[in-house]
């Protein structure tokens, strides 16, 4: 792990950046274990302060200081982009090694299933949820909902490396030997699969975060939580652009911005190290 971290960072631009990013981010979502005001309350600070040394994004019309606002809402939001796709992971993986080793009506079973999910709207569904769950959600809850139709096409898409991988003659040894179809899928074919889940796991962490925002400001989240949709949220409730106070919107926005740009580079960067000839030609070799 440490030599591929190594070869990135020395070889791949893209990837350097993507740590420059996701680096700041991440000390974002740390300082807010150390803030000097409860984000659950308001007027703390000085309504509507433009940035400065003391407040450095700003303050809002809720007398909240916006530098510590996001430090929370950054932390929240990431918290929801991991546990939607530990869920939607765990459901893509088994779906994907079960239908691709079994094949035949089992197969058939799954992808059709599989298939329903991926037609499945899934913005109009969450909406109704989110509409019945009511005042009820919150990160975990919506985290788990996207997580459960998160995981369609990346099923499909172990599906089809697993179909290759049971025609190649390791796993046909092991069929001889008698191990169970179980301990084939789990020992022989996921070291195989998991930079694919590894992969899809970071797009899943932006589509899982990308609708957070979207129905966040839709106002159909956890307002009372700090994320990044509730947080544009309440700045266009409190019409933060007509009343000249761009720096509410602006630091959502702004670290809206860092956050999918370092999980797109990471992504590409590391897509195009695990495919070997990408890798050496980078390298030089």
């Amino acid at each position: 792990m440490i030599k591929v971290l190594r070869d990135l960072l020395r070889f791949d631009i893209r990837f350097r950046t993507a740590f420059i990013f996701l680096s700041f981010i991440f000390l974002m979502m740390f300082l807010s274990w150390f803030s000097p005001h409860d984000m659950g309350r308001t007027f703390q600070v000085p309504l509507d302060q433009s940035p400065s040394l003391r407040h450095i994004f700003g303050t809002n019309s809720r007398g909240q200081d916006m530098f510590w606002w996001m430090t929370f809402a950054i932390r929240n939001s990431l918290y929801l982009g991991v546990v939607c796709a530990l869920v939607s992971r765990v459901i893509a993986i088994i779906v994907g090694l079960t239908a691709g080793y079994r094949g035949g009506f089992i197969d058939k079973i799954l992808m059709s299933v599989n298939d329903s999910f991926v037609v499945i709207p899934v913005l109009p569904v969450l909406i109704l949820v989110s509409f019945m769950v009511g005042e009820h959600m919150n990160i975990t809850i919506l985290a788990v909902f996207l997580g459960l139709f998160g995981w369609a096409w990346d099923a499909r898409l172990i599906r089809s490396q697993v179909l290759s991988l049971k025609e190649r003659s390791f796993t046909r040894t092991a069929v001889y030997s008698g191990t169970g179809a179980f301990r084939i899928t789990m020992t022989e074919h996921l070291p195989f699969v998991l930079p694919v889940v590894f992969a899809t796991t970071i797009n899943n962490m932006m589509w899982s975060i990308g609708m957070e925002v979207t129905l966040g400001v839709l106002g159909l989240t956890s307002i009372t939580t700090p994320t990044l949709g509730s947080t544009i949220y309440w700045a266009n409730a409190h019409q933060a652009l007509i009343f000249g106070i761009w720096w509410w919107l602006g630091a959502p926005v702004l670290f809206s911005i860092i956050l999918f740009l370092g999980l797109y580079l990471m992504i590409t960067s590391i897509n195009e190290y695990i495919d070997p000839r990408t890798r050496l030609r980078r390298m030089g070799v």
